[in-house]
């Protein structure tokens, strides 16, 4: 069979390369994909070909309706999209609608991550455990409420009200930090932990009155901050008539740009996979206090809930508590995950869209993956494109590691058969598998020495226990 798949990032690139592994598909393509799909060929021959978006956004509903033109034509079976933002739109709606099969949940389900307010609501509604919160849409109130947790003045004049619209009491007494969240998508850039009155006040103004995030920071959520470790858990959804999730491999995603958790944080430095804070009592933990209840809840909204979600966890002393929703994979965390998925992606993509996932068999190899993350010098800030990429084949094949382009395309000026130039702030992740966390820490590491570029830079300790 034939398939698309959706996005342009490094989580897609590995979608492809998975996907191209069954034996039941034959080709593969990406809209718009980026310089690691274009022409790539897997192992066994079959190849991956970029679809031309003539610079537009799969977000648009033209381009939406062009897509829809294009499967028919192609004769394409499934599609699988990747990105968020598509979904937000409605793509799946779209295609559904049309009687095409797509991987993906509808608009109103994609609300779960596209509106940090209404993922919140959800959440206490259906008894999800998670970080106790505040939801606002006036600047005043969040910073009286902020002025409150810190025990200080601030920076603006006396709030009007009281609060706004209170899920929970914020947590602490001023001496713990407070998250604040845009409610909608601000492509990473929508999360601040604030230490002190001075910061959040800061971030309060710019999210919801100078408008740094567009309409995403016009309403916010202000968050308890929660001790413990991250991680991530990705799974595949059919809401059908029992409705099911099942849940992969747990991974373990390094936000900070810095080695030591340090720096502003980022879309991601890198990521390992299995987690190893979520261990067998985290696990039953999660499933009790958060994946059932999520379940339940996408079934009593009624979701067109067919595709995947991703769970931010905070694991403290075996105990769960969801940090956020997204409603796709997770980047870079995919890039870690699929490698170690024994299973077939595109069947298992086929028994989401039929509904027969409650009988899919999911299988994984033993061992573990690092997956390291490149970035462009000056990122996650104003960052420089267009270096080309050198690759040095030879070493990068000793380590058996795979290459997954995110920020690169294809140019003149690379060496060493790689041909890519950087084109975004995150450029590339290598992904190496071992028969333990150390055995693939040092070949991810090995590989990415094996790959450079002017300005190249990478954490140093992803996978580090």
């Amino acid at each position: 069979m034939k398939v698309l798949v959706i996005g342009s990032g490094g989580r897609e690139h590995a979608m492809v390369w998975k996907l191209l592994q069954s034996p039941k598909v034959s080709k593969v393509y990406a809209a718009p994909g980026n310089g690691g799909t274009a022409g790539f060929v897997s192992e066994s021959g079959k190849k991956c070909e970029n679809v031309d978006l003539l610079g537009r956004d799969p977000c648009e509903a033209e381009i939406q309706e062009a897509l829809i033109r294009y499967v028919k034509r192609e004769k394409i079976d499934l599609t699988v999209v990747g990105p968020e933002a598509p979904l937000a739109a409605g793509i799946a709606d779209r295609f559904n609608e049309a009687g095409l099969p797509i991987a993906g949940p509808g608009k109103k389900a994609a609300m779960l991550e596209s509106s940090k307010a209404y993922a919140k609501s959800f959440m206490n509604t259906y008894g999800v455990r998670a970080a106790r919160s505040y939801t606002f849409t006036d600047v005043n109130k969040a910073l009286e409420v902020t002025r409150e947790h810190f025990g200080g003045t601030g920076n603006r004049g006396k709030a009007a009200g009281k609060t706004g619209k209170k899920s929970a009491e914020t947590s602490g007494e001023g001496i713990s930090p407070l998250v604040i969240k845009a409610d909608g998508l601000a492509a990473g850039k929508g999360v601040v932990i604030a230490s002190g009155m001075k910061e959040a006040a800061e971030t309060i103004v710019s999210f919801m009155e100078e408008g740094k995030l567009g309409g995403a920071g016009k309403t916010i959520v202000i968050e308890e901050f929660l001790e413990g470790s991250e991680v991530s858990v990705l799974a595949a959804v059919s809401a059908g008539k029992t409705g099911c999730i099942l849940p992969f491999v747990a991974a373990r995603d390094h936000k900070r740009r810095f080695d030591n958790d340090q720096g502003p944080n980022t879309g991601g430095m890198g990521a390992i996979a299995p987690a190893p804070e979520f261990s067998a009592a985290a696990r039953r933990d999660f499933e009790e206090a958060i994946l059932k209840p999520t379940l339940k809840g996408i079934r009593a909204e009624g979701f067109d809930y067919r595709g995947f979600i991703f769970f931010g966890l905070m694991i403290q002393n075996e105990t769960c508590r969801l940090l956020e929703y997204n409603v796709r994979l997770g980047d870079p965390e995919t890039q870690a995950v699929l490698p170690l998925m024994k299973s077939d992606f595109a069947e298992l993509c086929l028994s989401i869209v039929n509904g027969s996932l409650d009988s899919f068999s999911l299988e994984w190899k033993p061992g573990a993956v690092c997956a390291p993350v490149a970035v462009a010098d000056g990122y996650p800030g104003e960052y420089r494109k267009g270096d080309a990429i050198a690759f040095n084949e030879t070493a990068f094949a000793k380590t058996g590691a795979v290459l997954f382009a995110a920020g690169a395309v294809r140019g003149p000026g690379g060496s060493e058969g790689s041909g890519l130039r950087t084109a975004g702030g995150r450029v590339l992740a290598v992904s190496a598998y071992g028969a333990g966390p150390e055995e693939a820490r040092g070949k991810a590491y090995a590989a990415l020495n094996a790959v450079a570029f002017d300005g190249m830079a990478f954490r140093r300790d992803i996978g580090e226990s």
